[in-house]
């Protein structure tokens, strides 16, 4: 099973950025602890500051399930939102921090109308809840 794990802008930063938001963990720390959680995944990892990047990311459509983290392109971006709604894989979308408890715009997010799931809020460890979903959905629907 080949999962697309994608981060929007930003995201890059993780682990120095806004610690007291985002934590201390680096994204290549959560990946290795990713790939041992699942060694039925084969982990594909895809991270930009730009948005044609991550449309041109989900068109290549070489896997089965993806997680997408779109950072701020969550609350706006119509173009990514229409590239996830093409994407015919189970997707979910998640958010490090709780969107919900945070500014006004980011209540919002126009990407995860075009995903399963959304999760938010539950850190670093989102990343996992959304592969452990996505490994069962598609091993009872084989």
């Amino acid at each position: 099973m080949k999962v697309l794990l994608i981060n929007g802008p930003n995201l890059n930063l993780l682990g120095k950025r806004e610690p007291d938001i985002y934590g201390t963990e680096s994204m290549e720390a959560r990946l290795a602890i990713l790939q041992q959680q699942f060694p039925e995944a084969e982990i594909q990892y895809f991270q930009s500051n730009i948005e044609g990047e991550l449309i041109n990311a989900l068109q290549k459509e070489r896997y089965d399930a993806l997680v997408i983290n779109p950072g701020a392109y969550s609350h706006y971006s119509i173009a990514l939102m229409d590239a996830l709604k093409n994407c015919t894989c189970p997707k979910i979308e998640v958010h490090i921090s709780n969107i919900h408890a945070r500014e006004d715009f980011r209540h919002k997010t126009i990407t995860g109308m075009a995903c399963d799931a959304v999760i938010s809020g539950c850190g670093l460890e989102g990343y996992s809840l959304a592969i452990q979903f996505l490994v069962q959905k598609i091993t009872f629907n084989s």
